[in-house]
């Protein structure tokens, strides 16, 4: 297994952003499960992933698949009371680094309640008024 995947098995269920910005690349890229945009930069990736691990509890990466620069990770966890499973689909650039990070989640109950979640959180935290515009 690569060593970043193995890395992030470690790091992203505990919500530690600096753990998680060491993993990332530059200029990354996080497509959320919720809406259909795309996160760009270390900075404000690593905080959306930061914050999504407030938001998840009973986390746990199930099987993890892959070779090279292309990875699937199939996770589940909750949302408050309501149960989800999803898979992080993960390409790595040529140092090893995250460079793109899709998250594909069901069911749609559970996304609705991430995504209400996560945007009291986003509206909180006065980092993402910098950050609007790495949101695409």
């Amino acid at each position: 297994m690569h060593p970043t995947i193995k890395r992030l098995q470690e790091v992203v269920a505990k919500g530690d952003e600096a753990q998680v910005q060491e993993l990332l690349a530059e200029d990354a890229r996080f497509m959320p499960p919720t809406y259909y945009s795309t996160w760009t930069g270390r900075a404000p990736v690593a905080a959306v992933l930061g914050h999504v691990a407030q938001v998840f509890s009973d986390f746990r990466y199930r099987r993890i698949m892959g070779d090279g620069p292309d990875w699937a990770l199939e996770f589940q966890c909750k949302v408050g009371d309501l149960d989800a499973v999803g898979v992080d689909l993960i390409t790595l650039n040529a140092d090893g680094l995250i460079q793109e990070f899709e998250v594909v989640m069901r069911p749609h109950k559970t996304v609705g309640a991430l995504r209400e979640a996560m945007m009291a959180r986003v509206m909180s935290d006065p980092r993402f008024l910098e950050y609007k515009d790495a949101l695409r």
